[in-house]
Order: C-alpha cells, then structure tokens, then sequence
C-alpha cells in the first residue's frame, strides 16, 4: 500500500443525471454516469475508487450507472503474473523484433487490434470539459489545525454519537486517518487475488515461488541481457533494473520444450547490426521534470496527428491546452513508499523512442495495487506494427517488473470492457483478467461473466444473492466535508449550512465512492 501522511483529496461532486454522447453505439444521450473533479487525489483513493467502477479523463472522474446507460462499461483486470500471450500477441512481438533488427514492414492489418486501445476516454474528455471546476485554489486550502479542531469538537459538545467526535484532525496541512480496524477496505485485494505466488497445479507452469535452475547458457544469456536492458529501458525506468532483472531474467526460457513469455521477446538481443533502436522511456507526468518538459512539444505534436488521423479531430480539438487538459493534467499526487517500486507511484508517460523519435506514448497510472492503463496514443505512420498490442503487452511486461519490489502491485488495468460494443471486446483477449460485479464490487473470472453478457448487456456477475456491497454506506454523519476552509463531518456541516438541504446529493456521492473514501477524501461545498 501507498505511504500515506500527504495531503488529502478534494473533489467536488457534480451528480449524474444528463446523458452525453456515446462514443460506441452513437447514442446523442445515452452515456449516463455519475461525475466528480479532483482537484487534488492520492493514489489510495484512487485505487479504492477503480475498484468501485470510478475512473478518470484527465482531473474528471466518472462512473458509468451501469444499469441505465446505453453501453455499460465494466472494469477489466489483468492477473499480470499468470498473463500467458496468446499467438497473435506474439505474432505482433515477432513483428516488432522483425522491424528492428531487419527493418522488416509488415503489409497486413492486425487482428488484434480493431480500434484504438482506449478509446473510451475519447469518448469520455468531452463532459469533463464541460464540467471544469471553477473553484479558486485558496478556498480549497484548509485552515489551521486549532481551527479544525474546534469544529470537529463541536459535534461532542452537542451531545452526537462519540464516532463523529473522534474525526481525524488536520495537521500541518496533511489528515491523518485512523481507520477502525472493522471497516472494510474495498481496495483490498481478494484472498484469490493474494495468491498469485502460491504454487500451481501440476502441469500449470513454473512454480514462481521457487528459484529456477540455473544453466551454463542461462548465465550467458543473463550477461547479455543484462547489458541489453540498461541499453533499452531508459534512465526512469531503467533505474529500477537492477532489483528487477532478476525477475525479468529468471522468467525468461531455460527449457526448451516451455512456451516464451512477453520478456523473452520484449528484451531478446538484437544483432550488432540492428536497423533500428527502441527505447522506451517512462517519465513522470511534471513540468517540473526535465525529461517531461523537453518532450512535451513533440509529444503533443504527435497527439494531434493521431487524433486527426485516427479520430478525426480538427486541429483545434487537439491543441496543446487540450492534450494538456486531456493527458498531463493528474489529479494524483506523486508518491514514494519504501515497499513501492522505485520510480513512485502516481501519473506517467511511457514514451517509445524509435531512432530519437517519439512514435507512441502510453499514459498510466502507476497505482498501490496495478499500473493503470489511461490511454495511447502513436504515429499513424507506425500503425503497421500494432502499436496497441505491443503497449498493451509491453506495460503487461512493466507490470510485472514493478511487482518484484511491491508485491501487492501485480494487476494490470485496462479501463472498461464493453460487451455490448463488439469491437471493443478484445479486451477480454489479455488472459487471466476479471471484471468487476456492478453491485458488490467483487472482482469474477471473465469467463464466468460472459454467458451472462451474451444474455443481457447489464448484469451483476457476484451469484451469490445475499451478497450486498461490503464497502457500502454506513454513517453518512461521517462523510468528511470542505466548506468556507475547514474540515468537518457532515454531521456538523448539516448543522451549519443555510438554505435547502443537500443530504440527497451528499448521500449520492457517499454511497457511490463508498464508506472509507468517504471518510478519506475531503467533499467541496460552497
């Protein structure tokens, strides 16, 4: 889990009841969700909210009402560590060697790639727009502790139950939480999920919870890979290397008659006269970066060609407020825990240099529990070596880098699987994956999911009908609140406000991100 102490979240609730656009079926106002600007976000929270079905266009976070909008959109997982490429994965990894080291350009369209990898958020970056906040940063500022303090005793001087009197207290312009040890966290992997380290069955692959043995041509093969990945991964995320090639390396083949995995292909050793150089590069989303500031230009050069190209955007849809907008804004703030991994956690671009030329950049979120799959973008003129499948497979592969230093972040996220738009369900196709139940919040088994989808394009995927949401709304007295800079239940806020009641509009909102995000993050009201 994330090192928490930070500063806390702050997000304004805007509802869910207009229709937008859909980008699957065309609808005018069939995408119906619920929506809320963070103007400020830590990694926890995120990560509690994507396993509540939330998910983000750059600070705008939305959740699809699953049983009303016209093409509902169901969170999909990756188990990273049990990830076996199927052929035509490796078809497009072969494709990808085959063009560095001989330059070879493949004339025939993938399969595997029908439309862009993540054109949700395509669909979605139009209402965030529209619902920008207009809130000035000095009234998102909380006040002194002493301050904080006397409002959040002023509900146990009134005689209200001892839970609200024992609020978190602002310190130092951080909240420290102090969870009951009861409340459940909705985040937390599965106790299947927590196994992914046990032994297999026999027959089911290599047991990863023991050291492989060791051969001769191994070892030369570790040497040569050794000096291949400081070559190929770039300084960020080459940093991380020398704890991670062991992983990287005591995966790799050491038997012949054993199927290659993604870092077989991903870091197999090209010829000294290689036709091409592929580096990738993972960079922090910062204009406080170096490498981040002298790539912006020509990374957001290449998201308006591929939006115009790909999309069919005008120029003025895809500018650089926009892309700024759009992809470099994060409402997560960056993170560093000494059980994460070493570049941190929060929001990144992971940058494809072929030749000192940028052709795709893959947007994630590198989160306490998966790295997040935002949205990619690349150069048309590169769409020969399906780009999409070959990011997909390669933050698949980075995944699995990261869970070697943090051992809980072993998920990979693909947004939402949409059933109902048949173009969209390859990713159903990156085997073992889950999808989320619309009405627990429990993670099943795709293949569990899809007779049930073949049957309705809307369904609750948890069959056991007892089964309620665990992380639901207990004490709405306890949703912490923002008003005029000072931190306080909404049992106290209640109390104070003036004019109509907003209970409705704050229970919406405490039960959609659930009982611990909304005693975590702090609601904005005016």
């Amino acid at each position: 889990m994330a090192a928490g102490g930070g500063s806390p979240s702050i997000v304004e609730f805007f509802g869910g009841e207009d229709g937008y656009r859909c980008g699957y079926c065309r609808s005018d106002t069939g995408n119906i969700s619920h929506g809320m600007w963070a103007h400020s976000m830590t990694v926890q929270d995120y990560q509690d909210l994507i396993d509540r079905g939330w998910r983000r266009s750059g600070k705008y976070v939305y959740k699809p009402i699953m049983n009303q909008t016209c093409c509902p959109q169901y969170t999909i997982r990756c188990r990273a560590l049990h990830f076996q490429a199927s052929k035509s994965h490796k078809k497009v990894l072969k494709k990808m060697l085959k063009f560095l080291s001989k330059g070879d350009v493949s004339k025939v369209a993938s399969e595997e790639e029908p439309m862009d990898s993540h054109i949700e958020d395509v669909a979605t970056c139009d209402f965030a727009y529209k619902s920008e906040s207009q809130v000035s940063q000095s009234d998102l500022t909380p006040l002194a502790v002493d301050q904080a303090e006397r409002v959040e005793n002023e509900d146990e001087d009134s005689g209200e139950t001892k839970e609200e009197g024992n609020v978190q207290k602002v310190e130092s312009d951080s909240v420290q939480i102090c969870a009951d040890k009861d409340t459940p966290v909705p985040a937390e992997p599965s106790h299947s999920a927590k196994a992914v380290h046990a032994p297999p069955k026999p027959g089911k692959g290599a047991d990863l919870s023991k050291p492989p043995c060791r051969k001769a041509k191994d070892i030369r093969k570790e040497r040569k890979l050794q000096k291949l990945l400081q070559n190929q991964m770039g300084t960020a995320e080459g940093s991380q290397l020398q704890g991670d090639q062991t992983f990287l390396l005591q995966n790799s083949k050491s038997k012949t008659n054993q199927p290659k995995n993604i870092e077989d292909f991903v870091f197999a050793p090209l010829p000294d006269d290689a036709r091409h150089k592929l580096e990738v590069r993972l960079v922090p989303v910062s204009f406080e970066d170096p490498q981040f500031k002298s790539s912006f230009n020509q990374s957001a050069t290449l998201f308006a060609k591929y939006q115009m190209s790909v999309h069919k955007d005008t120029p003025s849809d895809c500018g650089e407020n926009e892309f700024t907008r759009f992809l470099c804004d994060s409402p997560l703030e960056a993170e560093h825990a000494p059980n994460g991994p070493e570049c941190g956690y929060g929001s990144f671009h992971q940058q494809y240099w072929l030749d000192g030329k940028i052709i795709a950049v893959g947007v994630i979120d590198i989160l306490p529990y998966c790295v997040s799959s935002v949205y990619l973008y690349y150069d048309p003129d590169f769409s020969f070596l399906s780009l999409g499948v070959y990011s997909a497979l390669r933050e698949i592969a980075f995944t699995r880098q990261l869970c070697v230093k943090a051992p809980d972040l072993c998920f990979y996220y693909m947004g939402f699987y949409i059933h109902s738009c048949p173009k969209m369900r390859y990713k159903g196709q990156y085997r073992p994956s889950d999808l989320l139940c619309p009405e627990t919040y429990v993670w099943t088994p795709i293949e569990q999911c899809l007779p049930l989808l073949e049957h309705s394009k809307y369904s609750r995927f948890n069959q056991d009908g007892k089964a309620v949401d665990e992380g639901r709304l207990k004490e709405l007295g306890r949703v912490r609140v923002l008003h005029k800079r000072t931190v306080m239940p909404y049992s106290v806020y209640k109390k104070r406000r003036k004019g109509p009641s907003d209970e409705a509009s704050v229970q919406q909102y405490a039960s959609l991100v659930g009982q611990t995000c909304s005693e975590r993050m702090l609601l904005f009201r005016s």
